[in-house]
């Protein structure tokens, strides 16, 4: 139960320690597109044109003093192409990780456009044609929420919000599971939003059509993201307690070789599996080994179809007298939480 309580806080302070994306414009050349995004293009038209301009930007905070200046000349992300194609949305998609869970804040201003004038934020974006979007309007006057599903648009769902061209406004989005918040300039402006279709994806700006819109103070505080097959192996060492070691392998898609995909050692993830491993993620044999400080068993991990999707190596206590048998009965229940617990989330390993 003491490891088991310790493991749970550590758990909770990794996930509120949380991490920080904050994305620094004037590291880049002006007139030029900064590193570490893609540029992309949802429906039709022309692609995004994409630059770091110089603009009058107000500060974050109250000037302390009157004599404070209330503007500073600083790099900001600018969508500068005035394709007037109606179904066009450039996106400017962020390459680092996925993000699940995050508040982002960011500053955006209209600067122009004939036909929309548009700025906002996507966000779990799998690609271009699936993705979440929160948008604000100054001709529409309103801001919306919708989802691109297979590059089909959802209805839109929003309030009437005026949003002044050539003022710089404040955007918030809040994730959390499948729950969605919006802020604009401090205020709540859309009810809590429920939606599965997307559990995690990337961060992108969006604009629409032949919309001129700027953007920065961008900052994301998203909790890291565990991917399943360590959280099944923390959870399986917390629940046994006789359990020393245990490890994930599978096979590399298109490849007969194995690597690591989970372990008790982080620094194992990555590595190439064993002789044993590559043979039972093969056949499905079991395999058994003993010494004097562990007995360690291979045995296959399958999907609800009865696949074999990985293998799992464990190294447990031993005593006197222990036999094949016995070890693979103490392991059966461990896999077959493993299993389970795989199969009721049904996200990928890794």
């Amino acid at each position: 139960m003491r490891r088991f309580l310790s493991l749970v806080l550590l758990t909770a302070v990794l996930a509120a320690s949380g991490a920080e994306l904050r994305f620094d414009f004037s590291k880049t050349k002006e007139g030029q597109c900064p590193a570490g995004f893609t540029n992309l293009l949802a429906g039709e038209g022309k692609p995004g044109d994409w630059q770091v301009v110089m603009d009058e930007v107000p500060p974050m905070l109250t000037p302390l003093t009157p004599q404070a200046p209330d503007v500073a000349r600083r790099a900001v992300l600018g969508q500068l192409s005035k394709d007037p194609t109606d179904e066009r949305f450039p996106l400017l998609v962020c390459t680092n990780e996925g993000l699940g869970d995050f508040v982002l804040k960011t500053r955006f201003k209209i600067v122009g456009g004939e036909v929309e004038r548009m700025a906002g934020i996507a966000f779990r974006v799998q690609d271009e044609k699936n993705f979440y979007v929160i948008r604000a309007s100054s001709l529409g006057r309103n801001l919306r929420f919708y989802k691109m599903v297979n590059g089909v648009r959802s209805q839109p769902i929003g309030t009437d919000v005026e949003v002044k061209p050539g003022e710089w406004h404040e955007l918030t989005i809040r994730c959390k599971g499948s729950e969605i918040q919006c802020e604009l300039d401090g205020k709540l402006v859309l009810p809590p939003l429920n939606d599965l279709s997307f559990r995690s994806g990337r961060i992108a700006f969006w604009t629409k059509s032949d919309s001129v819109s700027y953007f920065v103070d961008t900052v994301v505080q998203y909790t890291p993201q565990i991917p399943l097959g360590q959280q099944v192996v923390a959870e399986a060492l917390a629940r046994s307690p006789r359990l020393l070691e245990l490890k994930l392998v599978t096979r590399g898609a298109g490849t007969n070789e194995t690597r690591i995909i989970a372990s008790k050692d982080k620094s194992e993830i990555g590595q190439s599996g064993g002789k044993y491993e590559a043979e039972c993620l093969a056949t499905g044999q079991i395999y058994f080994s003993k010494n004097s400080s562990h007995a360690a068993v291979v045995m296959p991990v399958r999907d609800r179809n009865g696949e074999i999707i990985a293998v799992a190596r464990l190294h447990m206590t031993t005593f006197a007298g222990q036999t094949e048998r016995n070890a693979i009965i103490r392991a059966t229940p461990i896999v077959k939480a493993i299993e389970a617990r795989i199969r009721a989330q049904e996200d990928p390993l890794e």
